[in-house]
């Protein structure tokens, strides 16, 4: 009872909160910049990487037979890892779009405009789509014996390579290999990114631009490290078989997308102002009147 109450109250919180941030952005015409565009699709997959797990999770906390298909399996590790992968890229991109609009602000419209944006978003998208497809793929062609218990809270890699009558050090392999690769390639373009950044912000005279320059990066920083630890303990460990893991998982799916409307509401003036203009009934450009 008390493992349904939690799951549901994180996942309720989650859907209200980044639904609220994407139906805000859509709302006020000061949002519709390439940075909130980026976010509310942020927004948009941490509504649905949970949705993956956490239903199943809530019936589970009720059920004496947790079951679930091997359709049903293969199905949810391959979304499980679409929006995981999807979000490291689309994380990176938004690296991208602070690093143009501070080291290049005059050039900053011209070269992050609408055309380039949806090519970077569904590019993310496609590229998520390909490892989820790569990963269910390797992972479900091996044989399996009984019994097929998965000792974890949903199926994913690590839990569902215990269950193999095989040898599975190359699907190991490839795991530590593609999601290293990519989270590895990205991590280190955010902190390229980063590094610019910093520079760049360093070189403005004033105080307050210093502080509002940093204020609009230290979201996406937090966010970053909150998803990345996680990832790196879960996956570069695919043969590891410590009771830790699953609390890291549970944590990666199911609290992670909730912090991440939090970091972005508690940080971002843009947003919380948008926000009490939404809960006050005004327009978005009732403020100029």
């Amino acid at each position: 009872m008390a493992a349904f109450a939690m799951f549901l109250v994180f996942y309720v919180l989650t859907l209200i909160g980044n639904i609220l941030i994407v139906i805000t952005i859509i709302y006020d015409h000061h949002l519709h910049t390439p940075m909130y565009f980026f976010l509310s699709n942020l927004s948009c997959i941490d509504v649905c990487h949970p949705t993956v797990t956490v239903p199943k999770m809530l019936i589970d906390t009720w059920s004496e037979e947790k079951l679930i298909s091997f359709d049903a399996c293969v199905t949810q590790m391959f979304f499980l890892h679409l929006f995981a992968c999807t979000e490291i890229f689309l994380l990176t991109v938004m690296a991208y779009d602070r690093y143009l609009a501070i080291c290049q602000p005059l050039r900053y419209p011209a070269l992050m405009n609408g055309r380039l944006c949806t090519i970077l978003v569904a590019g993310a998208w496609v590229a998520g789509s390909i490892h989820g497809s790569i990963q269910a793929t390797l992972t479900f062609r091996l044989p399996y014996c009984g019994p097929n218990q998965v000792d974890y809270f949903f199926c994913d890699i690590p839990a569902v390579l215990r269950l193999a009558c095989a040898d599975t050090t190359v699907n190991e392999l490839v795991t530590f290999v593609d999601i290293g690769v990519v989270a590895a390639s990205c991590f280190t373009l955010i902190l390229l990114s980063y590094a610019n950044i910093v520079h760049a912000i360093l070189q403005i005279r004033t105080a307050d631009g210093r502080r509002r320059a940093f204020s609009t990066c230290g979201s996406h920083l937090t966010v970053v490290t909150v998803y990345y630890v996680p990832c790196i303990f879960i996956y570069l460990r695919a043969g590891s078989k410590s009771p830790l893991d699953g609390a890291v998982a549970v944590f990666y799916t199911v609290v992670t997308p909730l912090l991440n409307p939090l970091i972005y509401t508690l940080r971002n003036q843009e947003v919380k102002s948008a926000l009490k203009r939404i809960a006050a009934g005004r327009g978005p450009g009732s403020e100029n009147k």
